[in-house]
């Protein structure tokens, strides 16, 4: 039997990852060494040797542009220093900043590797991520500071920095182009932030996906005020002409707004969560639970022509125990059934028959909102709320039974077509049987 010496067999493994180490390293130094970028983001890390370090390169560098100290022969010469400040990495130290000044343009030269530490690295990104979070602006030199000379965040200098970095958030957010979405879906709710309100859509891609398509300040759920949201991300590259899905909780000023802005090609969907609510709010405790049992069941039909028999039984046994119930079953009744009368799944029906995808979006907003006492104006609740949305739209999960959304598409165009032929003249291609849609 051959001897094996694991002694052996060890140190030449050892051998092997050192050198790949050194290899490694040997790669790091050298790319330190010749990107400029690079070198001042390490010599950031270093907090406090960064500031040696730093004071170091500027050196340096004021070496490469007027020479050492009394030698003569360069066009540039040295000019004393002046009081400065630099940030390692989201925080601000004073260090004192050697100058150079050319003899011929009779002109200070500017150092470039002081220009690069006059702004936090990453545009100041880790600091706003924080401050969104929920680090006080008053308490945030005691929890954030790295070392005792640390200057520049009191809560005057982080709120303008915040206030920057929002806006960009805000700016991005209701200018970046939607044409690229192929959305099939489309959530609206609305939020109240004291006596205004917030409106949000956001929408359903084919793949499945959640995106934020747009939020905007608006004090009521006014038809015109929607309409001119709607149009402006229409402008922005918003498709719909190919049929579109709109999932609401039974507001009459974004029902109005959606049938003047998409005309024949939007379909509404009425969250049934909201129309069972709005039904029980009639009734008494013991009647509550009842009604609910009902429509539920009757909701969870798999069929559009037992879902409504099962409502109209209920909407006959309401009229005697509450009319003012009765009434508000009927209302808005064949909206909420749409996804029936689309003969869907019910794998995809979890997902679209509520308003509870964007409702999930409302909560975690809240998460980030709750925290800000006050409102001073109109800019900061978008700002707030479009800063969150950026940093919560990453994190979306797809929708349940996305599988299901190219028979959706199908469906939606031939539900068109029954009831507007002109407007088929606008799809990609004629619509096929759906029994032949294959799902991917």
């Amino acid at each position: 039997m051959p001897k094996f010496n694991l002694t052996k067999r060890r140190g030449k493994a050892k051998i092997k990852i050192a050198d790949k180490r050194k290899a490694a390293m040997n790669k790091i130094i050298d790319s330190f060494s010749e990107d400029m970028d690079i070198k001042m983001k390490v010599i950031q890390e270093l907090i406090p040797l960064g500031l040696s370090e730093l004071c170091k390169e500027l050196q340096q560098e004021v070496t490469q542009l007027a020479g050492k100290r009394f030698e003569r022969g360069y066009e540039n010469t040295r000019w004393g220093q002046q009081p400065g400040s630099a940030y390692l990495m989201d925080q601000k130290f004073p260090i004192m900043v050697p100058r150079v000044r050319n003899k011929a343009a009779k002109g200070e030269v500017q150092l470039q590797s002081y220009q690069k530490v006059q702004s936090p690295f990453a545009d100041d990104g880790k600091t706003f991520q924080k401050l969104l979070h929920g680090i006080s602006m008053h308490k945030y030199h005691e929890s954030s500071t790295l070392a005792a000379e640390a200057m520049g965040i009191s809560a005057s200098n982080l709120s303008k920095r915040f206030k920057h970095k929002s806006a960009e958030k805000l700016k991005e957010l209701q200018e970046r182009p939607l044409a690229e979405y192929d959305i099939i879906a489309m959530f609206m709710d609305a939020k109240r932030y004291e006596d205004d309100g917030l409106i949000v859509a956001m929408g359903i891609t084919m793949a499945g996906n959640k995106v934020v398509l747009g939020i905007e300040h608006i004090h009521s759920e006014n038809a015109l005020a929607i309409e001119q949201w709607i149009q402006n991300m229409i402008s922005r590259g918003l498709k719909y002409d190919q049929g579109i899905l709109v999932i609401i909780d039974g507001s009459k000023g974004i029902a109005k707004a959606i049938k003047n802005c998409f005309g024949p090609y939007a379909i509404v969907q009425r969250c049934q969560w909201h129309k069972r609510e709005n039904v029980v709010s009639y009734l008494n405790d013991d009647q509550k639970a009842l009604c609910r049992i009902r429509m539920k069941t009757a909701y969870g039909k798999t069929t559009y022509k037992e879902a409504k028999a099962e409502l109209e039984r209920l909407h006959k046994e309401l009229v005697p125990v509450n009319e003012g119930a009765a009434n508000s079953l009927l209302e808005g009744l064949e909206e909420t059934l749409t996804l029936h009368r689309l003969g869907l799944s019910s794998e995809i029906s979890k997902s679209l028959n509520t308003t509870n995808c964007i409702e999930s979006l409302m909560s975690q907003l809240g998460s980030y909102t709750d925290k800000v006492d006050r409102w001073h104006n109109s800019n900061q609740i978008l700002r707030w709320n479009a800063a969150a949305c950026m940093d919560i739209e990453p994190r979306l999960y797809k929708i349940k039974g996305h599988n299901y959304l190219k028979v959706l598409r199908l469906k939606i165009q031939q539900m068109i077509k029954s009831k507007h032929p002109d407007a088929i003249k606008n799809f990609e291609s004629e619509i096929p049987d759906v029994s032949e849609a294959v799902l991917v």
